[in-house]
This record gives structure tokens, sequence and C-alpha cells, in this order.
């Protein structure tokens, strides 16, 4: 999320009541999550194992609940809760926005020969571009993007809040949602599929790629052009798909996990970690299709000859 007009070290600290390491006037131009952080960005880190990573990525302003040096050219807010911190600067610059009532946005931008059916709910700035079809009972939340010659499903939802939660000790805190959906030209998305905003960026689904009914895609994944994803395929948060990616039925991706170019999963696997484009993959923990059918036939064989034992 950008920070327009930007903000500087000391205004953010008095914003979140935090102590600051560098140059009042150091600039803040964003905000953003350490997977998509670039110069300028403010992230937060609330643990050990990660305090390393926030203070040498491309972040110039870091939130952390330990003293330490800060590195050259950026600046620190100290805080005793990083994660609250952070929502706290989100609730400032990107406050929700539950005013609308009217079933479509007067905000809204539509292009030409777009068709909306009834019952579609159209958010505040949301941009869907030339002979579209969204179909009844589509949901379109806020700041959503969709191209051209877009097809959206009955009951499909863009833009729902990432699901993403800190565990407390009485009870789970939500990250705020300040990212966005954006779908590019000559996608098909099927029936009952949710697409989550990103938490501070975009999810992306790129062109060409088409959806089945019942699809989930995570906060900030990025699906190339081309993909092609079958029925009840779940796709958690911060995955890559590159493109021409086939996800097959009941396909499950965890996050953080990368796919290559022309990859193809079959159905019901679940890669474990990323895994090389060009490939077929099968099984849980996905491997190759290959080695997982000659790993099946030898677990045949193996059980016909000890049960032809057993019964000798």
């Amino acid at each position: 999320m950008k920070i327009n007009p930007p903000q500087t070290l000391k205004q953010i600290a008095s914003i979140i009541g935090a102590e600051f390491d560098g140059n009042p006037n150091h600039l803040i131009t964003g905000l953003n999550e350490i997977h998509r952080v670039e110069k300028g960005d403010i992230v937060f880190v609330d643990h050990p194992k990660y305090y390393d990573k926030a203070l040498e990525s491309n972040a110039t302003t870091i939130i952390i609940n330990k003293k330490v040096a800060c590195p050259e050219g950026k600046a620190l807010l100290f805080s005793d809760d990083p994660f609250s911190a952070y929502n706290k600067i989100i609730r400032h610059f990107h406050p929700e926005d539950f005013s609308q009532k009217e079933m479509c946005s007067p905000s809204a931008k539509i292009g030409k020969n777009t068709l909306i059916m009834p019952g579609v709910f159209i958010g505040n700035n949301v941009v869907i571009g030339d002979d579209c079809v969204i179909h009844p009972n589509v949901t379109i939340y806020d700041e959503t993007i969709i191209g051209n010659r877009v097809t959206i499903h009955s009951g499909t939802v863009l833009g729902a809040d990432a699901f993403y939660y800190k565990k407390r000790s009485t009870h789970f805190d939500k990250m705020l949602s300040c990212g966005i959906v954006v779908i590019e030209d000559d996608v098909d998305l099927g029936a009952m599929c949710t697409i989550d905003k990103g938490v501070s960026d975009k999810t992306i689904i790129g062109a060409g790629s088409k959806l089945d009914n019942h699809v989930h895609v995570g906060h900030d994944t990025q699906i190339g052009k081309m993909c092609l994803i079958a029925a009840q395929v779940g796709i958690a948060g911060c995955v890559k798909l590159e493109d021409g990616v086939t996800l097959w039925g009941q396909v499950g991706i965890p996050s953080n996990i990368h796919i290559g170019k022309g990859a193809v999963l079959l159905g019901q696997s679940a890669p474990s970690k990323s895994l090389e484009g060009g490939k077929a993959y099968l099984g849980s923990p996905a491997g190759e299709a290959k080695d997982k059918m000659r790993e099946l036939i030898t677990l045949k064989q193996i059980t016909e000859e000890r049960e032809g034992r057993e019964i000798k």
C-alpha cells in the first residue's frame, strides 16, 4: 500500500507512539509485507528468527520489538507490539468504509458492452473493463481491478480479507488487509470462487487463466498467464504460479510455494516445497508423477508377494 502523501519518520512515530532511530525527516512512502517490500516501504518484525531478514530487506523503515543498531540508510521504530503498530498505521491511512448503500458504487467504472446481471455488488473504486459478463450474486469488494473480456460466474467473491491472524494467549488478532485483487484480460472465473485481496499488495490472476468452480486463491498470490485450475483447488497466500501451470481437482498449495512454468499437478496432489516447471507431479507430498507411479507399482508388487507367502 502506498502512503500518499509520504510521511516522515517522526510523523509515523507519533501515530503509533513509538521511539525511533534515524533521521526524523526520513521519508516513508508505503507499507508492505516482507516478501513484497521495496525502497520507501515500512515493514514490521516481531520474532528474533526474522530480525535479520527484515533488517536486510528492501524496506527502509522497520518496526521492531528489540533495540538493535540501525542499518545505514534506514530507520527503526521501536514497539513492544509491532503487529499492532503496523495495524494502527493501516487503520490510519486506509480506514474501512462501510457507508456504501447502493449495489453498485457511484465511484465504480464499468467498460463498454459489459453485462452486469441482477444481484451483483460492486464496491468503491472498482474498475471493470470492456465486454465482461458478471453473473448474478457476484460480490466485488472495493478497489478491485478487472480487465477486458472477463467472465465471472454466480456466487464468486473478489477481494475478501486475507486469512492472516496472530495468535495471542486469549484470541487471534487479525491483520488488517489493505491490498487489492487484479483480474487481467480474458480470465474466466467459475461459480463460488473466492479470491482474497492482498494484505498490503495485489492478488493477481494472469491474463487468459481459467478457474473452475469452488477455487480459493489466498492473499498476495500471483497466478501467471494461461493457467488452468480445476474445481476445489485451494491455494494459500503468497504463492506464485508461473505461466501455463495446470492444477487438477482438489490440489492444495501451501503458503510461499513457487510452481514453475508449465508444471502440471495431478488431482489431490499437494507440494511440500517449490516445484520446477515443465514436469507433471503427483501425490502428497508431490513428486514427479513418473516416480510416484513407479513407487505405487513397486509397493503393490511387494504387497502381492507378501500376501502370497502368507497364503502358502
